[in-house]
């Protein structure tokens, strides 16, 4: 598995508390130990969900702070899972590039998002990357 597939593991775990309205890693970790075999990727995953679940309320703060008329509740649950990834990478993980997260996130958004999903999602994370004054 690579990071991207990893990533998308993070997505779909995202994904699956959200619909549950469960944020802890007991919610998604039996999922996280089907899908991921290679034990760096699924350190990987856990750590994207721990990050998530831990930041929960900023990350979706920062999510709100660049939606232009749009609130959180109108978004499809696939978009949101793909912004809380690159918004916990971008603020979180610091050995990440920011332009590799808003990469992989728009890719994420090709592969399961709308058509409208890309640009959507490269438009709110680069507005997160110029607010928050974060390297490219």
């Amino acid at each position: 598995m690579s990071r991207r597939t990893a990533r998308e593991t993070a997505m779909q775990a995202y994904y699956q508390m959200e619909i549950r309205k469960e944020y802890e890693t007991g919610a998604v970790s039996k999922y996280i130990d089907g899908a991921t075999e290679n034990e760096n990727d699924k350190s990987f995953t856990r750590e994207m969900v721990n990050i998530f679940i831990a930041n929960k309320e900023e990350i979706d703060e920062e999510i709100v702070k660049n939606l232009k008329g749009w609130s959180i509740d109108r978004l499809s649950l696939i978009d949101l899972s793909i912004l809380r990834i690159g918004v916990a990478e971008m603020l979180y993980r610091e050995d990440i590039p920011a332009k590799v997260s808003i990469n992989e996130a728009i890719e994420l958004g090709k592969r399961y998002g709308t058509d409208d999903s890309p640009s959507f999602i490269s438009g709110l994370l680069g507005a997160v990357v110029g607010k928050e004054g974060l390297d490219e």
